[in-house]
């Protein structure tokens, strides 16, 4: 296993992450708040749109997987 790939790519996770939940987090809570929709509704959107980050986060990962491989290819015996 590739430590360093995997330390680089958990913490930029970490930080997109962040971001990307706290985004989707508000962005519930304002369309709510804005369109004066209550706090259940607020809620309901807060959960949908932290499943869209969630997938967010999974494309990343594969993309990120992709580009910095945790496997070490295999090295030639002689």
């Amino acid at each position: 296993m590739n430590t360093r790939n995997l330390i680089t790519i958990v913490s930029m996770m970490v930080l997109v992450g962040t971001e990307v939940f706290a985004v989707a987090i508000a962005a519930g809570w304002a369309l709510a708040g804005l369109l004066d929709l209550g706090d259940r509704v607020g809620h309901v959107l807060m959960g949908l749109f932290s499943l869209f980050a969630a997938w967010i986060m999974l494309q990343l990962w594969r993309r990120a997987t992709s580009i910095e491989p945790l496997r070490s290819p295999p090295t030639a015996r002689r």
